[in-house]
């Protein structure tokens, strides 16, 4: 865990943060708008260039029309209408790439300059190797609905989220280290009460998130829209009849989706409640008002992309709120550990 704090490297890590949010948010919107399986290649270096010209877009139009996605859904699609997924999928591409130039040259400018101690680089390192496992899982995870079906893997979807969200933490909480200090990671720092719950809630916050990446990759908020009712019911039947249905139906993986979110809602206020109690710093406990609105949010926000049949923008928005949770998450635990840190250290002396 690095040690040497520094504003320039806060502040870069803090904008990497962002662009990698970015990324995400954009790749729901390809996902939404169907553009994901639009190239059919991986091409690093060339691909960074368009088709030019009437005969390369057609040759890339070609390579298309041999995919499922085409001879099963798209059967009528024109060239142009072809040149706007194609383009969603290489901007996806593109802003990928420059967030990975965004990571490299800096990080070895810091490194060089031993802004950053090279003892110290371990963590920054680990960000690399994860944008670099994060891009493959994006290929592997594309090239799953080019053989037999127009859909891409669901379980290589939320894999591939996992990764890009590991990333966004280890950026976050470095950044935030960098602003407010690194909390030890040994054992002899205990975890107060709000750090508990506020880890608690994170981990239940990775299993909303891994039940809304499944919940995409197999089209599931498509099953219905009425809300709280599924076909008319609380509890449609047979939701739970083999363990197997969590993880590949899609009526039990957005019923679970759709309601585990409550317990957030439960948590947060409590951890609020013991943080006030206990007299921790007002901005935290603004902060955790914040986050409980965040969370009351982000359950209306599902609510409407339910009942709108997964309007695109509705959508995108119950995503980009997901990441503010996401970060509000890493942002407290933080906080909270550092607390309990300097804590340990106040009464050690």
């Amino acid at each position: 865990m690095p040690k040497t704090k520094n504003t320039a490297v806060m502040n870069w890590l803090f904008i990497f943060t962002a662009i990698v949010a970015l990324l995400i948010v954009f790749g729901g919107f390809v996902r939404l708008t169907r553009s994901g399986l639009s190239i059919v290649e991986w091409n690093p270096i060339s691909g960074v260039i368009p088709p030019i010209g009437e005969q390369a877009w057609q040759q890339e139009f070609a390579k298309y029309q041999e995919t499922p996605e085409y001879q099963q859904i798209n059967t009528d699609m024109t060239l142009p209408e072809y040149q706007f997924i194609f383009y969603m999928e290489w901007v996806h591409r593109i802003i990928a790439r420059l967030a990975g130039f965004f990571y490299a040259i800096p990080v070895f400018y810091f490194l060089l300059r031993k802004i950053i101690p090279f003892k110290e680089f371990g963590i920054y390192f680990a960000m690399g190797m994860m944008f670099i496992a994060q891009a493959f899982m994006g290929w592997y995870m594309v090239a799953s609905g080019l053989v037999d079906r127009p859909a891409v893997s669901h379980f290589r979807l939320t894999i591939h989220l996992l990764f890009a969200l590991s990333l966004l933490a280890l950026a976050l909480w470095t950044a935030l280290g960098h602003k407010y200090g690194f909390p030890a990671s040994g054992r002899e720092i205990k975890w107060s009460l709000p750090s508990k719950l506020t880890a608690w809630s994170m981990a239940l916050l990775i299993v909303q998130i891994t039940y809304g990446g499944m919940t995409a990759g197999l089209k599931a908020g498509h099953v219905s829209d009425t809300w709280p009712l599924m076909f008319g019911r609380w509890i449609p039947p047979n939701l739970f009849n083999s363990w197997i249905n969590f993880f590949e139906t899609p009526q039990t993986i957005v019923f679970v989706h759709r309601w585990l979110a409550w317990l957030g809602l439960i948590i947060v206020p409590v951890v609020y409640y013991f943080v006030r109690k206990q007299n921790y710093p007002l901005d935290i406990q603004k902060g955790l008002l914040w986050l409980t609105a965040s969370v009351a949010l982000q359950i209306t926000l599902g609510v409407l992309t339910i009942l709108s049949y997964v309007n695109i923008v509705i959508a995108l928005t119950h995503q980009a709120n997901a990441l503010v949770l996401f970060a509000l998450g890493i942002y407290f635990i933080h906080r909270f550990r550092t607390l309990d840190f300097n804590g340990s250290l106040a009464a050690v002396h």
